[in-house]
């Protein structure tokens, strides 16, 4: 593929990218609140339904990976937009019907989509190799900005267009979405999965996990990942609850999606110039910012500059996570490394939101904040760690 065309493959992935991430970013500013509508008395089920998205999501990872390595990464991408516009349309008409578990199932549909989608950014490594993995990355991560706009926006100005069933219209918007993706991803040209390399047998899964880069890399996008869904999950509930509009939760949200993809367009060169580390290190000092931010108030700038903190932090730490990653697996592991990853990562999300909502409802935003804090603090020493690692080899090579 020629560098016109990698180009090109990129640029329609991060549409890609961007229209699955609008996708997620409506369902995180409006799934909990069409929950408390379709809810009876018991309001801390309310994140059920973002909980029922990131479980989807990973245990459709693993499945999304082995459907890729047999039919290629177009095929899986395409597979993955017709089953979220079938959850979409679940969704929608579990809304009409006024059923919370219906609903709940339609977004653990939209999930899966979630679940093919997120190997956009295995396949910018795909077009682009290995030199250039961090740049592609990140670019293609860079379509997510998009969303950060245009989710929250769908959200907000189409729940009220089919009254009486509100936010009918949102999960409407989700079904035209996907079909944007179809004809975006029918241009891009992707590089068949490679199976054969030159370093010898494939490692068993349980050695490639025990390296500590590895370790890094899984624990930087784990925590990086589950912390910042955990805080943003809460977060319209407690700004409802501390007596703000909806209207202005929709609007820190959509801030908060704008700081987690806007930083891609230089995050890539960053991790060029002074490494995977040090980046995922600067992640964790700022989700640490963040939780100090959302814990001194409870008033509209509080969650803002707390959320758009911690989409910095989510990126850095992702983004810094994923191209880490890469470095510890041969071509000929790289389906069941990145499966298993990403399973951890969505599993370990699913959890995070779910329990959100229970917290908050229980506990409050306070705790809610609070409790994600020393998983930031493992992760800066951790790479710390490693930083200091890299620079007395460094030395000992001179």
């Amino acid at each position: 593929m020629n560098t016109r065309q990698t180009k090109i493959s990129i640029l329609l992935m991060a549409g890609c990218q961007a229209m699955l991430n609008s996708t997620t970013s409506l369902l995180v500013s409006s799934a909990s609140l069409v929950g408390l509508l379709l809810l009876g008395t018991d309001k801390s089920l309310a994140t059920i339904p973002v909980t029922a998205v990131v479980t989807g999501t990973a245990l459709a990872t693993i499945p999304a990976s082995i459907f890729m390595k047999w039919a290629g990464r177009k095929a899986g991408f395409i597979l993955g937009a017709l089953l979220g516009m079938v959850g979409a349309a679940i969704a929608g008409y579990s809304i009409y019907i006024a059923s919370f578990w219906g609903f709940s199932f339609g977004a653990m549909m939209i999930g899966t989509y979630a679940a093919f989608g997120n190997y956009y950014r295995f396949a910018a490594v795909d077009v682009a190799g290995p030199e250039f993995r961090s740049k592609a990355v990140s670019y293609v991560m860079a379509g997510g900005l998009i969303a950060g706009f245009l989710g929250p926006q769908i959200a907000s100005h189409t729940k009220d267009i089919f009254l009486p069933y509100v936010y009918l219209g949102p999960y409407l918007a989700i079904i035209l979405l996907g079909l944007v993706v179809l004809v975006l991803i029918s241009f891009v040209r992707i590089p068949k999965m490679e199976e054969v390399d030159f370093e010898g047998e494939p490692r068993p899964l349980l050695e490639i996990m025990k390296q500590p880069t590895f370790i890094l890399a899984s624990l930087s996008a784990i925590i990086g990942y589950a912390a910042m869904s955990f805080v943003m999950t809460a977060t319209p509930l407690a700004m409802i609850g501390s007596g703000h509009a909806h209207a202005d939760s929709f609007n820190v949200i959509s801030w908060h999606v704008v700081s987690m993809f806007g930083p891609s367009f230089f995050t890539g060169s960053l991790i060029t110039r002074y490494g995977d580390f040090k980046v995922i290190f600067i992640g964790a000092i700022l989700g640490m910012l963040a939780i100090a931010v959302a814990l001194s108030g409870l008033a509209i700038a509080n969650f803002w500059i707390a959320l758009v903190l911690l989409g910095v932090s989510w990126n850095f730490m992702f983004i810094g996570g994923t191209t880490l990653l890469t470095t510890t697996y041969k071509p000929s592991e790289a389906s069941k490394v990145q499966g298993v990853n990403d399973f951890m990562v969505f599993g370990t999300v699913a959890t995070a939101s779910l329990s959100a909502g229970i917290l908050q409802q229980t506990l409050g935003w306070g705790v809610v904040t609070m409790s994600v804090l020393p998983f930031f603090a493992l992760v800066a020493i951790i790479a710390l760690v490693k930083m200091a690692g890299s620079r007395n080899t460094a030395v000992a090579a001179e």
